[in-house]
Formats: structure tokens, sequence, C-alpha cells
């Protein structure tokens, strides 16, 4: 049995934290639960501010169906995604997003980021279908604080 979505995403997040990057993974699967993409953030060693885990698998797991849209599919995130990413993910008309916990000061519906709230956007798919995946959630949210505390950044 192959281990599930969220913690692949995870020990992905694990091993962008150990390359020094923000931790966070990013898993897609398709609609029979088959992973097309996997990955944590990149951004330093990619030397690229778009190369988060979000955008990553989503060019990925594009470029692996040949095609623009991801309707089919379904993005497992460990943290909620930033406002560039969401604004991806309502693009790829995504099928469904679960994320492993929120991030009140960076994720799309935080009050501080200056849009929409993600889930409040209208006519795309994506809208009211977030969800939480069911995983062991004592390992998911002691992790982020952890994870961020080590780059030196103060957690809220």
């Amino acid at each position: 049995m192959s281990p599930s979505p969220m913690l692949v995403a995870l020990a992905e997040a694990e091993a962008a934290a150990a390359r020094g990057e923000v931790p966070v993974g990013a898993v897609l699967v398709d609609s029979q639960g088959g992973l097309l993409a996997a990955d944590g953030n990149r951004v330093k060693a990619d030397r690229d501010p778009t190369a988060h885990a979000e955008m990553l698998v989503l060019r990925a797991g594009a470029a692996r169906l040949g095609a623009k849209r991801l309707a089919e599919c379904d993005l497992y995130v460990t943290l909620e995604p930033c406002a560039m990413c969401a604004a991806a993910i309502a693009l790829a008309r995504l099928r469904r997003l679960y994320f492993g916990a929120y991030d009140p000061k960076g994720g799309a519906g935080a009050p501080a980021v200056c849009c929409v709230p993600f889930f409040a956007i209208d006519g795309f798919r994506l809208v009211n279908r977030s969800r939480k995946a069911s995983v062991n959630f004592s390992r998911l949210s002691s992790r982020p604080k952890g994870f961020v505390r080590c780059r030196g950044i103060k957690p809220s």
C-alpha cells in the first residue's frame, strides 16, 4: 500500500527544510490517486522566487499530462498556499485542494494578503472545495512551527 499523498508532501517538506528552504511540500495526484508529481520548495536552490512546491508540482503535472488544465487532479500541500500559488491553483482548475495547516501570515486566506480571499474567488471550480486531508495532524501541526523556528523566522 502506498503512503497517503499528505505524508508524501510532508516528506517533501522535510527534504526542503534539510536543503535550507522554507519547509513546504506538495503532491499532485490524478483522479485515481496516482502520483503525478511531488516536490518541496526550491526558491533558494533554483534562485527563482516562484519555485514554491505548489508551482513546481503544477508545472510538472501539466507537462506530464500534456495539458494546461488539471481538472481531474487533487493537490495536497503541507501549508495553506500563498496568493501566488492560490491563483495558479485556481487557473489550473484543480478538482480539490487539501492542506495540512493554515498560514495566518502568508496564506491566501490571511487578512494580511491584499487580495480576495482564495476560497471566495467566484467563477472557479475550486470555490468551497478545500478540505483538510485525514492524516496524523499531531505530526503535521507540530512541524511547521519547528521548521519555521529552525529557519530563524519568528512563528505566530
